[in-house]
């Protein structure tokens, strides 16, 4: 049973990649690059500013295409990426000298693939039950003197636009459904600093990102996408119909779009260096 902390009313009825976005359906890979082109470029600087490089094992957690890990592998030159997902298809699809693919689930108690100077996952947490014991885990993979960075959806664009414009409307919807079908919350992101406190971390900060809405962009089609492949979910609420998700995609490929698209939250800690014996 989950907490309020933890995720509160949380169904536990669908997962990500079964309820909704299953890596089966046709181009749900060229979704997921969709939001790597829009997000990867802030996600290696970040990387990079905290010391990635030559000699550092790296595991990247719901590591989707792969593209994080091969970046690692290319623009940081570290040592080795073990790239893990519930599927690993489209880590398969790719193969890179250095990366290794994990099939595993995270919240399985034996999931013990060693330590790492750098533990890294991007938009997973969000959709996972029991969060707090998630990280707790997380850290617990990072090497002492290592670091784990955390990445998660945060929607700033309450207010950015009428309340009841398709866009908004449609924006609601989708974190409701999500919310109803496979447990999607990021009420609690902006706590990812005293949480990874809380795990033992040390040196915490983060920062927040929010890509432009602009028609034609990757994050634009990434939205339209999302609302797609997700579109029975959001119908589901009682928020939107198919109408209202037709005309916020053509507003987000429209001149008159001015509204902000959610971002991304990107949070750090270090494991403390293990004191001398």
């Amino acid at each position: 049973m989950t907490t309020p902390q933890d995720g509160g009313d949380r169904r536990d009825d669908g997962r990500y990649g079964e309820a909704v976005f299953r890596p089966e359906q046709a181009g749900e890979d060229d979704r997921i690059d969709l939001g790597a082109l829009t997000y990867d470029d802030t996600t290696l600087t970040r990387l990079l500013k905290l010391g990635a490089g030559p000699h550092w094992h790296c595991l990247d957690v719901g590591a989707g295409t792969g593209t994080v890990a091969r970046g690692l592998l290319r623009r940081a030159g570290v040592a080795a990426v073990l790239a893990v997902d519930r599927d690993v298809r489209f880590l398969t699809a790719h193969p890179t000298p250095g990366l290794t693919a994990l099939e595993a689930d995270i919240t399985d108690p034996s999931f013990d693939p060693g330590m790492f100077q750098l533990v890294h996952a991007r938009f997973v947490l969000m959709h996972l039950p029991s969060r707090q014991e998630a990280i707790t885990r997380l850290a617990g993979l990072v090497a002492p003197g290592g670091v784990l960075v955390l990445s998660d959806a945060i929607d700033v664009s309450a207010g950015a636009a009428p309340p009841n414009d398709p866009y908004s409307r449609t924006m609601r919807a989708m974190w409701q459904g999500l919310r109803d079908t496979i447990g999607t919350d990021i009420t609690w992101v902006t706590r990812y600093p005293q949480l990874l406190h809380a795990a033992g971390l040390r040196s915490v900060a983060a920062e927040v990102h929010v890509p432009p809405l602009m028609p034609g962009s990757p994050i634009s089609r990434f939205w339209g996408g999302t609302w797609d492949r997700a579109r029975d979910a959001l119908v589901g609420t009682g928020l939107v119909d198919d109408q209202v998700i037709d005309e916020a995609k053509r507003y987000l490929d429209s001149p008159d779009c001015a509204a902000l698209s959610p971002g991304m939250i990107t949070s750090w800690g270090w494991k403390p260096e293990e004191a001398p014996s």
